[in-house]
């Protein structure tokens, strides 16, 4: 199957810190890859470097073409959308203002108005919010705004960074539910950072484990979740 995005030997430093040391990982067209591992593993990291947020060295290819060393804003507008961790919601904007910024880059007026009612339909309450400042919203629907801010900038490549962190468990499984609906329907491939190995795990195809910045197990998400000495050593459940 072809992939969608390619990393090889990807290497991620801060000033003098070097994180990452020579990772090579892969997302398929349409599919749903996590990346596992402890606090400090490089996990944000890799997904700050994909979009060319930190100083990096090796090959990162997306749809082909080599895009390390482009800026942020080129990545976005070849169809990589970012949800970071903490969620990064324009807190004194409405939920309606906040996902237009998520199509500026965009000019097809009456696509965005299908998207605008298609991110209400994943997100109801989004919809019943949509004139209320997304700093007055609970946490999970900052999360859920987050993720639909990027989902109108219409990605071919989701990254995702922690999106359970610090939601209820209800809440949780209905956004992981709901990341299930938009790979299957609309053919969004993801980049899942996730500290909940479990769930990661059930919803990717294929992951890799990190550790102090190096990949030390990969393979199908289905192989490492039935592998009871990778889930005890590395995962913790």
């Amino acid at each position: 199957m072809a992939h969608v995005l390619e990393v090889r030997g990807l290497q991620a430093r801060y000033g003098a810190t070097q994180v990452l040391h020579g990772i090579d990982f892969a997302v398929e067209e349409g599919g749903i890859t996590t990346i596992l591992g402890a606090n400090g593993a490089g996990k944000t990291t890799l997904l700050r470097a994909v979009c060319g947020m930190v100083k990096t060295q090796g090959e990162i290819r997306f749809d082909g073409t080599r895009i390390e060393g482009r800026a942020t804003e080129s990545i976005v507008r070849l169809g990589v959308a970012h949800v970071p961790d903490g969620r990064g919601t324009f807190v004194n904007l409405s939920v309606e203002e906040n996902l237009r910024l998520g199509a500026c880059t965009r000019h097809d007026k009456a696509e965005v108005a299908l998207d605008f009612e298609r991110m209400y339909g994943h997100f109801p309450r989004l919809k019943e919010r949509r004139r209320q400042q997304a700093g007055t919203l609970s946490g999970g629907e900052q999360q859920m705004l987050a993720v639909s801010r990027a989902l109108m900038l219409r990605p071919r490549l989701l990254l995702l960074d922690e999106p359970s962190f610090g939601l209820a468990p209800i809440i949780v499984q209905e956004l992981f539910e709901i990341f299930r609906v938009i790979n299957q329907r609309d053919r969004v491939s993801m980049l899942l950072v996730e500290q909940n190995a479990s769930l990661a795990l059930k919803l990717a195809d294929h992951a890799y484990l990190l550790e102090t910045g190096r990949v030390v197990v990969s393979g199908s998400a289905e192989a490492i979740r039935s592998d009871e000495a990778v889930r005890r050593s590395y995962l913790g459940y």
